[in-house]
């Protein structure tokens, strides 16, 4: 049996790494043509897509070509209390989560489906969140506008809860009580794993029924 992805081409933005890395591989997995692109590649293999520099996105768009399905996990998270702002750090976020997808829709001529990575932050205000925070809840509205801009394609969000993805292992001898105690603050009584999410991401992409929507895989967290 053929993978339901078969013949279709798939670009993943940070697809070099953890969950990027991941939704990657299962795309491949179900026979797409999968393409991964990233703002500093590590070998040829690699598109170099840069969403603070428009011409980087142009020409990714150029060489790649139309694509059935783009998906963007990237992320500048940025933290600090606000009169310690540094106005670049704020201006990467914006870049990776506003502005940088809509040089995306700007460029790419995509077929079926965009999807863009939000968070549960936007939804949890807390000191020295805003710059992470804001930018994550821009992409919910994005996701409406676009869809109405680019349809017939589907413009979609994923808003994770906390996710054992590898991002937690800085913490540390400190990560499993963080997880432990996250899990305690979900409906579920546990954090999602990498495959929540990448089970996530191909439902939308299979979804011809689903657009403009934001779609929460935190365990009922908020």
């Amino acid at each position: 049996m053929t993978g339901r992805f078969a013949n279709h081409t798939v670009l993943v933005i940070g697809g070099t790494h953890r969950l990027g890395a991941a939704i990657a591989a299962a795309a491949d997995a179900e026979d797409a043509h999968v393409t991964v692109a990233s703002h500093a590649p590590r070998d040829e293999s690699t598109v170099r897509i840069d969403l603070r520099d428009e011409a980087s996105v142009a020409a990714a768009a150029q060489r790649i070509g139309p694509i059935d399905h783009l998906i963007s996990t990237a992320s500048m998270t940025y933290s600090a209390p606000i009169r310690e702002m540094e106005l670049s750090r704020v201006q990467e976020a914006i870049a990776a989560k506003i502005t940088g997808p809509l040089l995306l829709a700007k460029h790419f001529q995509i077929r079926q489906s965009l999807t863009l990575f939000s968070g549960q932050v936007a939804w949890r205000p807390g000191s020295g969140t805003y710059a992470t925070g804001i930018t994550n809840g821009a992409i919910a509205f994005a996701a409406q506008h676009l869809a109405a801009e680019l349809a017939p394609v589907r413009v979609n969000a994923i808003s994770p809860g906390i996710i054992d993805s590898g991002l937690w292992d800085a913490r540390g001898a400190e990560k499993a009580a963080f997880l432990t105690a996250a899990a305690s603050r979900t409906l579920v009584g546990s954090t999602g794993t990498v495959q929540d999410i990448v089970d996530a991401v191909l439902w939308i992409m299979s979804a011809p029924f689903f657009t403009g929507e934001t779609l929460r895989v935190d365990g009922g967290r908020r």
